[in-house]
């Protein structure tokens, strides 16, 4: 068969016996590999759409579950463009490849935004030549046909195919280079909330979940790690440890002692026998207070610019307000804890594993055997939360230590305990900002100086050791949307010992705190109403300027507000989206705080599940509203102080407010939805507590003497 290239992508078409017409889309870097000769040209598309001849459609899903719904949205995308029945899609996992479907990395809110148009072409492609193999059954022009719901139409007669009646004739052709996508008023997926395809599994508890996962031959294995950063086992009790009933080996690897035995409870017990002596190393002497009081010490040092605007020496006349804001270390807490299964064979490895990043998975294996990342499987399990907390695999490496030790299929499970104190946490922050405001309240100048742990600059600190600018650190602060003609952004880098890592929207929540707590302080200096204050600055940001009316309106902004409650608002750009929230609480005069309320409103463009869309908002309205709160993870003599929910607490059911969601009605590519409804959260709660009680709070999490009045 001849193929086809287009500048963008290109499509082929494959035809397996007994699975009927198969399409994919290749990504456009595998066809310069093919054109330099580096890969061959066999069949490998990055999306593959299986039609079956019993009609029923299987989707691959390229991408990780965690509650996001995506198992069902990619799919909605693809039957789009088919002019599919819903009622006959399935979905499937797709297993890890190393360029096979591009980036498989879930993370970002970039599953939906980054697929959309590959899915479409894909969609579409399959749709054309459905049509073109029924036109040339009946010898009519495809122009006097159309697919409709599973089966394509001829117009004149009426007559029909259902697509597995088409997909023998269609293998045959020759993909469409340039297929023609729908205009999406004629969308009838898309936009609409759909039955969840993987929501039956889920509710029957069908589903697997990396802890779910069972392999012949299995054992089980824990590892119990040094609690100190940068420490290491000196000396652990074997044999108290081998007296456990169901421990069958314990033993030494790179992060620390493993446990290996018949189930979980077996090594969990022989883990808390092991009776560690361990040498702690020079991390030993630190503790939250130190880590401040050096992140305070570089905060008068040099900076590296990351947003430059006017000239900030011009402004002697006009009146300055200074402040800082602070946050801590958070953990990301899943309820699964970290886990998977690996079986070293002798040149391969199979993996199970419940993961943001399954090449990633796919690398760290490879390289820790020694062989071809091609010869090494991944299996994508479900997630039980992932936040970005699984974005690593350091629980993968312990796996593939055991299983090549004990020559078995085995299972590592973290205890919650492991899984708490030895996380990749979300950095701490400081922030020092400042502005001026003129004689008729006009703000004249901003300036914010961000100093905190760089998560690249931890993990490849060679790039960063002449001081480059990490230019995620100031996400949500260099791009700081209000009309201001001195602006002056810059970072300075804290590193420690502290590993930090990727956490739901990141930087995005640290920089929307400090942005919208301070811009609430200066509407207020101003005497001007701090929803009023947004607008007048928003006027070349239509669609910040979207999100925060909607969700003024909705919430009824300025009505009248009993004794000690209040109303705050907040707002913030990330991950291709906008979002808005108002935030309604009580604060009694114990200093108990209520959130009531919450109404929120989102500009993500083009929407293709809104109700994957509403969720993911109320979801990273609770993960929010749990670091506002709660979500506090403190270093005492070099290691994590908090070791389970009895110390590191989450947002209870009682604490949940009533929440809305709206979504902005929007022709605009997608944008995100996992992350973007987070940053608004803590700095609408803290403007409300300060129209409840006139108290600014300018730390995180809020603590019950900052509400005392």
């Amino acid at each position: 068969m001849s193929q086809g290239y287009s500048r963008r992508d290109f499509l082929k078409v494959s035809s397996v016996a007994g699975a009927g017409l198969i399409i994919g889309v290749v990504l456009p870097y595998k066809h310069r590999l093919v054109a330099a000769g580096l890969v061959d040209q066999t069949f490998d598309p990055n999306v593959w759409i299986s039609i079956h001849p019993d009609n029923t459609i299987t989707i691959f899903a390229a991408k990780s579950e965690m509650g996001q719904h995506i198992r069902t949205s990619l799919p909605m995308i693809v039957a789009e463009e088919l002019e599919a029945d819903w009622s006959q899609v399935r979905v499937a996992q797709a297993d890890a490849h190393p360029d096979k479907y591009g980036s498989q990395g879930t993370g970002g809110s970039g599953s939906i935004r980054r697929s959309f148009t590959r899915l479409r072409k894909a969609g579409a492609a399959g749709r054309e030549m459905l049509i073109q193999a029924a036109a040339n059954k009946w010898n009519v022009s495809p122009k006097n046909c159309r697919a409709e719901s599973g089966t394509v139409i001829h117009l004149s007669t009426g007559n029909s195919f259902t697509f597995g009646e088409l997909v023998e004739t269609a293998s045959e052709l020759q993909v469409p280079e340039n297929p023609v996508l729908k205009n999406p008023k004629d969308f009838k997926l898309i936009g609409n909330a759909m039955p969840g395809l993987d929501t039956p599994s889920r509710v029957s508890g069908a589903a697997i979940f990396g802890v779910d996962v069972q392999v012949p031959d299995m054992v089980y294995a824990t590892v119990l790690r040094c609690p100190t950063f940068g420490g290491k086992i000196k000396s652990f009790n074997r044999k108290k440890a081998m007296k456990i009933n169901g421990v069958l080996d314990v033993y030494e690897i790179d992060e620390g002692v493993a446990v290996v035995g018949k189930n979980t409870w077996a090594v969990i017990k022989g883990q808390r026998a092991l009776e560690p002596k361990w040498d702690h190393g020079d991390f030993l002497s630190w503790d939250s207070t130190r880590i401040k009081n050096m992140m305070e010490e570089k905060s008068t040092g040099k900076a590296v610019i990351a947003r430059e605007d006017g000239d900030l020496t011009s402004l002697n006349g006009d009146e300055k307000i200074e402040v800082q804001y602070e946050v801590p270390f958070t953990s990301h807490a899943t309820m699964e804890p970290m886990n998977c299964v690996a079986h070293v064979k002798k040149n391969s490895c199979e993996i199970w594993a419940p993961t943001q990043s399954p090449q990633r998975v796919q690398t760290t294996a490879a390289n820790a055997l020694g062989i071809d990342t091609k010869d090494v499987i991944v299996h994508i399990t479900m997630l039980g939360g992932g936040f970005g907390r699984r974005l690593w695999a350091d629980f993968v490496t312990d796996a593939i230590q055991v299983s090549q030790k004990s020559k078995k299929p085995v299972k590592l499970m973290w205890t919650r305990e492991d899984d708490m104190g030895h996380d990749f946490f979300r950095p701490t922050s400081i922030h020092k900002l400042s502005a001026t405001l003129s004689n008729q309240h006009e703000l004249t100048s901003w300036t914010h100086r961000v100093i905190a742990p760089s998560i690249s600059g931890q993990m490849a600190p060679e790039r960063f050791k002449d001081g480059q600018l990490d230019r995620s650190a100031v996400n949500g602060a260099s791009n700081i949307p209000y009309d201001i003609s001195n602006v002056l952004v810059d970072y300075i880098m804290a590193n420690t010992r502290v590993p930090v890592g990727w956490w739901r929207s990141v930087y995005n929540s640290q920089n929307a705190f400090a942005n919208e707590g301070f811009i609430d302080e200066l509407a207020q200096k101003s005497g001007i109403d701090p929803y009023q204050f947004r607008l007048n600055l928003l006027k070349n940001a239509p669609r910040h300027l979207g999100v925060l009316r909607l969700a003024a309106e909705k919430a009824n902004w300025g009505k009248k507000m009993a004794k000690r409650q209040g109303m705050g608002i907040a707002l913030h750009e990330s991950f291709g989206s906008w979002a808005a929230h108002v935030i309604e609480v009580t604060v009694t005069k114990k200093g108990e705080l209520s959130i009531d309320k919450i109404v929120a409103a989102v500009d993500c463009g083009l929407v293709v599940n809104p109700d994957g869309v509403k969720a993911q908002m109320e979801s990273a309205i609770v993960y929010g509203l749990t670091s506002a709160l709660k979500g506090l993870i403190t270093i005492e003599k070099g290691a994590v102080a908090q070791s389970n929910f009895h110390e590191f607490e989450l947002l209870r059911i009682d604490e949940m407010p009533e929440v809305e969601v709206y979504i902005v009605k929007s022709a605009e590519p997608p944008g995100g939805a996992g992350e973007p409804g987070l940053p608004p959260v803590a700095p609408a709660v803290t403007n409300a507590i300060f129209a409840a009680i006139g108290k600014r709070i300018r730390s995180l999490p809020i603590k019950l003497k900052d509400l005392k009045v």
